[in-house]
């Protein structure tokens, strides 16, 4: 294979077999279990990394089933995402992502920077309520309940908190195993489709982990739950900040 074939090819590993195809990565019937909670916020600063900042100490804590997104097949996530600011603008970061399903990993991190390690969530009903789970290899660290659609919500409303920016933290080690890449990255959701939107009572227990650690933001108080179903486009990023240049 010649240099300039090599170039032309290349845009996924290994270079003869991506794990993943090229985008656009459309997402249907994408079903969200997201839990507001309230944190300590000494926690929270122990993880959010500047330039990002926070004000009050919330997270959020999603369960998401995706049963058709291209290329990266059939699939569930669940992980952390913490409202932030970066240069006064609104916006999610996201902590930690948890899924069963290798493309959307090796994705996810490669072209994105998403923080992505393989467990085993899980979102389904189990008659009048909505349950997510998440396992650690064989120990539970996240379980997060809802009642099911007891409230429709207002779905531009919804429309708009999922267009805001989304940041990542995008690490790619050198050969020496120092940083080559470190970077805070800008993602957006486009070309959304509402299909509904619904609020009820919800409960989330966490449970410590030391590979998992998502019980290190504790649970203080429940805020709100929303239950959201959507076609989207997951939007190709942009770099916002470069430590390594700065």
């Amino acid at each position: 294979m010649k240099i300039d074939d090599v170039r032309k090819r290349a845009f996924a590993m290994p270079l003869t077999s991506p794990a993943f195809p090229r985008g656009p990565y459309r997402f249907v019937n994408r079903e969200y279990l997201i839990i507001n909670y309230r944190t300590d916020p000494a926690a929270l600063e122990a993880v959010v990394p500047e330039p990002l900042t926070f004000g009050e100490p919330l997270v959020k804590y999603e369960f998401i089933r995706m049963p058709d997104s291209t290329g990266f097949g059939n699939y569930t996530e669940s992980g952390q995402v913490i409202p932030v600011k970066f240069n006064g603008k609104e916006g999610n970061y996201t902590l930690a992502m948890y899924l069963n399903d290798g493309p959307p990993i090796y994705g996810g991190r490669e072209l994105w920077g998403f923080p992505k390690k393989y467990a085993q969530p899980s979102l389904s009903i189990d008659k009048d309520t909505l349950i997510g789970t998440l396992d650690y290899g064989s120990m539970r660290v996240a379980t997060g309940t809802m009642g099911f659609k007891h409230t429709a919500l207002d779905l531009d409303a919804v429309h708009a908190s999922l267009i805001k920016p989304n940041y990542l933290l995008k690490i790619i080690p050198h050969v020496d195993g120092s940083a080559r890449i470190l970077e805070i990255v800008d993602y957006r959701l486009e070309d959304i489709v509402m299909k509904g939107a619904w609020s009820g009572p919800a409960t989330l227990d966490l449970s410590p982990h030391a590979l998992a650690p998502v019980a290190a933001l504790p649970v203080r108080e429940v805020v709100s739950a929303t239950h959201i179903l959507a076609d989207l486009t997951l939007g190709l990023g942009k770099v916002v900040y470069d430590y390594l240049k700065t």
